[in-house]
């Protein structure tokens, strides 16, 4: 955002994933400990359990280790051009990572004397080559609004939301890195990372684009290999044929929502049920401890949008908690709120907008609504007749959570909405 904004030249290097490690004889990486306190909360994992993957998920420094937000957006500069080829994903701390930052740091001193700016390089077709490579590998769903973020401080009109949902009808899941899968990020780097991924989708990517190189993505692909087939596959032998992010729209998400499939298996792909509305994450897990929450429930989790939270808050507690309590299958969720790059469980719509906090449907939806999720459809929907909606919109009342002096009261006067990249404006 930052080189977008002040356009001056500009080279990202990865700093590379955690280690992780094992505990009983089993793997365990930090996605283990957010399933495990989710299963602790419901009675399914002793604490002692939990605080011995705990000590052992993390074995060093570094970002967390499964195609979480963090590796997903390392692949995501490489694939805009922004880092060196091959760079991405890298153990943090390896020598490989070391030798990448030795020669960032010589090719920034040639982009100075270039002057190769990051506006040359983040083009609508760059922006189009990372969503492709997102979609590729299963990402992060947070890439989505970072991208947004990106396109918006280059005071660019790319819609990144447009981009994704071309993208859900072209690109395949060509791997499954933890935790859409049981491939480790090791292998995924050894198999070529982002580089071998983006070769195995060269004949759909825009291979005109420049990067940081002072190369086009396709001079860059032109000696790249894929050095295990089966960890990154080609297109004509994806792990999964469909999209593994749909972004939904309808009566509870004009401006759209966000459903990360993955894979698809054993995954629920259309719910009905009815609404139970929670104002908090706290809310709605002791709901589920006192068991009122039920198999056939939508739980609705609201005000957790850029301006309700104020910056958006975490929902991905309930929905470990939820998996935990073995309702996965059983009970949906949807929220204005933000997910861990990690989370793959149940059926989850994120980031719905507009938020509650600004007036959008999910402000007026009461317990015991119908809603209907169908990811097929790419529809999310509030069964509510209109005129009781329009009722409701008249008594609801939209107080600003913090006072008129702070900066917190400055950020929720000028943030912007997800469609927006939810970047901030100078308040009129």
């Amino acid at each position: 955002m930052a080189a977008m904004r002040l356009d001056i030249p500009t080279i990202m290097v990865p700093c590379g994933y955690q280690p992780s490690g094992t505990f009983r004889n089993h793997h365990v990486d930090i996605e283990e400990v957010f399933l495990g306190a989710g299963h602790h909360v419901a009675g399914k994992l002793s604490f002692d359990d939990l605080l011995g993957m705990s000590e052992n998920a993390i074995r060093g420094p570094g970002v967390c280790s499964g195609m979480g937000t963090a590796n997903s957006m390392h692949i995501v500069c490489e694939a805009l051009g922004m880092a060196l080829p091959g760079s991405a994903p890298v153990l943090a701390n390896s020598e490989r990572m070391f030798e990448f930052a030795r020669r960032a740091g010589r090719r920034i001193v040639e982009m100075v004397r270039e002057d190769l700016r990051p506006r040359a390089i983040y083009t609508r077709a760059a922006f189009a080559n990372a969503a492709m490579t997102v979609m590729a590998v299963a990402g992060s769903i947070n890439c989505i609004k970072h991208l947004q973020a990106t396109a918006v401080e280059a005071g660019s009109d790319i819609d990144v939301y447009k981009l994704f949902e071309e993208c859900a009808d072209m690109i395949p899941v060509l791997s499954a890195v933890r935790p859409i899968g049981e491939i480790s990020i090791e292998d995924f780097e050894a198999a070529g990372g982002a580089q071998a991924v983006m070769k195995q989708i060269e004949p759909l990517l825009h291979k005109q684009a420049l990067t940081v190189t002072g190369k086009t993505v396709g001079e860059n692909l032109r000696d790249a290999t894929v050095a295990n087939d089966e960890v990154i596959r080609p297109l004509s032998r994806p792990y999964s044929n469909g999209a593994a992010i749909v972004i939904v729209r309808g009566s509870l998400a004009p401006a759209g929502g966000i459903i990360k499939l993955g894979l698809r298996r054993d995954k629920t792909l259309r719910f009905d049920g009815r609404a139970r509305c929670f104002g908090s994450a706290d809310e709605a897990i002791a709901a589920l401890r006192e068991k009122k929450i039920m198999p056939g429930d939508v739980v609705v989790l609201r005000g957790l949008g850029v301006r309700g939270g104020p910056g958006m808050g975490m929902a991905s507690r309930i929905v470990f908690a939820i998996d935990g309590a073995g309702l996965g299958p059983e009970v949906a969720v949807v929220t204005d709120g933000q997910l861990s790059g990690l989370v793959n469980k149940g059926l989850v719509v994120g980031e719905i907008n507009p938020e509650a906090a600004t007036g959008g449907p999910l402000g007026l939806v009461a317990d015991g609504d119908r809603i209907t999720i169908d990811a097929e459809a790419r529809a999310v929907d509030l069964h509510v007749a209109e005129d009781e909606l329009a009722v409701r919109r008249a008594r609801l009342k939209l107080v600003d959570q913090h006072s008129e002096e702070g900066w917190l009261a400055i950020y929720e006067r000028s943030v912007q909405p997800l469609s927006k990249g939810a970047a901030l404006v100078h308040p009129k």
